[in-house]
This record gives C-alpha cells, sequence and structure tokens, in this order.
C-alpha cells in the first residue's frame, strides 16, 4: 500500500536555513514545546564553544537542530519516529529491533537530512 506524501506542518512550512534564529522561528511554529530547550542547548552550545575556542560545538548543535526540525515539519512522519523509539525500548527479537533500527536510519538520514541539506550515511 502506498500514501501520498503528507504536506508539511501547517501551510507551506519550509525547512529553514541552519541558523539559530531561522531555526528558531520555525519551531516557534511547529514545535513551540520544544523552543525552551533549543534556547537552552543553544547557550550550552555557545559556551562549549567560547571555552573550546572551536565551532564544532555550534556546528553540533545546528545539525540536531536543523534535522529535528526537518522531521518535525511532518507530523506522521515525526509521530512514526516517536512510536518507533518507544518500540526500540522495549523490544527483545534481534531481527525486530533491526527493523526498527533500520527505519529510524531511514527518516533520520534519507528524509531529515535530505531536507536539512545534511550529508548522508553518516558524514560530517
Amino acid at each position: 500500500m502506498t500514501t501520498a506524501p503528507e504536506p508539511p506542518h501547517g501551510p507551506g512550512v519550509p525547512q529553514p536555513a541552519a541558523r539559530p534564529e531561522d531555526l528558531r522561528a520555525t519551531l516557534t511554529r511547529i514545535a513551540p514545546d520544544a523552543v525552551a530547550t533549543f534556547d537552552a542547548e543553544r547557550a550550552e552550545a555557545v559556551a562549549r564553544a567560547r571555552q573550546e575556542v572551536s565551532a564544532a560545538p555550534m556546528r553540533r548543535f545546528l545539525r540536531q537542530w536543523a534535522l529535528y526540525v526537518a522531521i518535525e515539519r511532518h507530523p506522521q512522519q515525526a509521530a512514526r519516529l516517536r512510536l518507533l523509539e518507544a518500540m526500540a525500548v522495549k523490544v527483545t527479537d534481534l531481527q525486530e529491533a533491526r527493523a526498527i533500527a533500520a527505519e529510524i536510519g531511514q527518516i533520520l538520514d534519507k528524509a531529515a537530512a535530505a531536507e536539512a541539506e545534511l550529508p548522508h550515511g553518516g558524514e560530517s
């Protein structure tokens, strides 16, 4: 059974650029409950970047939240990911665990990474 592609969350919410202000603005529209976590993690990433004199903490922060936004823009996809994550905690069958991990990987790697214009397959 095939399903039609689901429309983005809300009327035409595009994937924002991977910049803190753009990601936060989109979060306020599609996942307002996540904004406080975003703000706290952003402050932490800025502090680590200053302490380490490195942009790496901010790059990791931006990648993480760009992927989160890419997933949350599609409510059915986000709900499926949450369900799979809950199933993964309880699964005891190795084959079932592999199938769950594979589907989670598809969501994260193909759908979200493509929309966030990030490298696929664990590339940095």
